[in-house]
């Protein structure tokens, strides 16, 4: 825990940092001491708790803010100790020469989350757990006091986005949902240039995620790894034995197979649809609501633990008469409109048009600029200053919602009306019943 002092000296840096944002919105000057702003002084870091240590967060996440200056990583979290013992070491061994100089005392290294969000020395918490234990362990967090960076897709029901955004904007916390897409400069590019009618009135939309979901078949039950704890891994998930597949290979961090099994993610159509769609929302205008109508079709395995879909086809509606279309094959965004079109594309990071004209064309003064900035950096950035960020809570849950709505679709088989406002199925209680999901005691929304 911190000394007394250090938390004082923490929270002044965080005021005063928001103060001079505040003014620098106004265009007033701010006056703040360089105590108060001191870069490498350990009391005036953003102090944060990274919980699940995979893959994606060894490699991008936790790297990440370790790169930065103005915050430390001062705990780290997870069920395979394994994977806890690689990143506690990850983290010390960065930090080994502040360690030396008494100005970082190690790293927190824990099995269960709520002795993260329970330490009054953790200002945020970065979640990189498999997609099942989003909400139960945002929500704790919220509640905690947080600040909270969470992977996307952040829920596994419609139900539970509703209570996520609606907890951090109780708790008043800084909330990131953690797709770099806004960050990627064609994706960002493009929807400044629909955003401010380059194509003209948009019509239609298309959006890809690529094809890599796959089934496996039967799996038989093995003994549990020594060093996982299975049961707290499960968590809110339905109990289930234990196999290679549905969690991930031990000491390793290829891609995990909890990916592919719907008690955990509900695969490509929410995985990278979070990405795409979440682009698709942003060049649209319609980040905080969804559509008003959507139907889909789509294959499942026909056996076996992997039972994501395959592939699948979905098509929404928004109340402006907007079409959306959304399938697998390639990870892309197309905006068209009645005077052109633009498509974003991940692959080789490519941006084109109908024209030349269209790409060349500058943002002029009085249009709408979108910010491009690196997700966590907005995060960090919005913590000092007490601001929204690029895609929050809301924003995240709406994004997820509209591939969920999809998935929805396709299982009822058949068109269903939406109501965005009161996120429900005005006449479908069979769709309504897939709104939400039960969670596995004692863990609830």
């Amino acid at each position: 825990m911190a000394d007394a002092p250090d938390r004082l000296r923490r929270r002044a840096f965080l005021k005063a940092a928001g103060r001079a944002a505040a003014a620098a919105a106004i265009g007033a000057p701010c006056v703040i001491s360089a105590s108060a702003l001191g870069a490498t002084a350990p009391s005036n870091r953003i102090t944060v708790g990274c919980i699940g240590m995979g893959r994606q967060a060894v490699y991008s996440n936790v790297r990440f803010f370790l790169g930065q200056g103005d915050c430390q990583v001062v705990a780290v979290c997870d069920v395979d100790r394994w994977r806890l013992e690689q990143a506690k070491s990850q983290v010390e061994k960065h930090y080994a020469g502040s360690r030396a100089s008494g100005t970082s005392r190690g790293c927190l290294a824990v099995g269960d989350f709520r002795e993260v969000i329970g330490r009054r020395n953790v200002d945020a918490v970065m979640i990189s757990t498999p997609d099942h234990w989003h909400v139960p362990m945002a929500l704790a967090a919220a509640r905690a006091g947080k600040d909270i960076c969470c992977e996307k897709p952040l829920t596994l029901s419609i139900a539970e986005g509703r209570v996520l955004a609606d907890t951090v904007a109780r708790y008043g916390r800084v909330f990131r949902t953690d797709s770099e897409f806004r960050s990627i400069r064609v994706f960002q590019l493009a929807c400044e240039l629909v955003r401010n009618g380059r194509i003209g009135r948009v019509h239609t939309i298309r959006t890809g995620v690529p094809k890599g979901d796959v089934g496996c078949g039967p799996e038989p039950t093995m003994p549990v790894p020594d060093g996982l704890d299975y049961a707290m891994w499960l968590g809110p998930a339905p109990v289930a034995p234990y196999t290679g597949k549905r969690v991930h290979t031990p000491r390793s961090f290829s891609r995990p197979g909890w990916m592919r099994c719907r008690d955990t993610c509900e695969g490509m159509i929410t995985n990278w649809g979070a990405h795409l769609n979440d682009i698709a929302q942003w060049g649209n205008g319609t980040e905080r609501t969804g559509p008003v109508e959507v139907e889909g079709r789509g294959t499942y395995p026909t056996d076996g633990l992997w039972n994501v879909l395959l592939d699948f086809e979905v098509e929404y509606r928004f109340a402006d008469g907007v079409r959306m279309i959304y399938t697998t094959g390639r990870p892309y965004v197309r905006f068209e409109g009645d005077e052109g079109w633009i498509e974003a594309s991940y692959g080789g990071r490519t941006l084109k048009a109908s024209s030349e004209a269209i790409l060349r064309s500058a943002i002029g003064p009085g249009e709408i600029r979108l910010p491009l900035k690196h997700e966590k950096r907005d995060f960090l950035d919005c913590i000092k200053t007490r601001g929204r960020t690029v895609a929050d809570a809301e924003v995240g849950h709406r994004t997820t919602s509209l591939c969920q709505l999809g998935h929805i679709a396709i299982q009822v088989g058949r068109k269903l009306r939406w109501d965005p406002v009161a996120e429900r199925f005005p006449d479908d209680a069979e769709a309504g019943r897939l709104l939400t999901r039960s969670m596995r005691s004692p863990w609830r929304l």
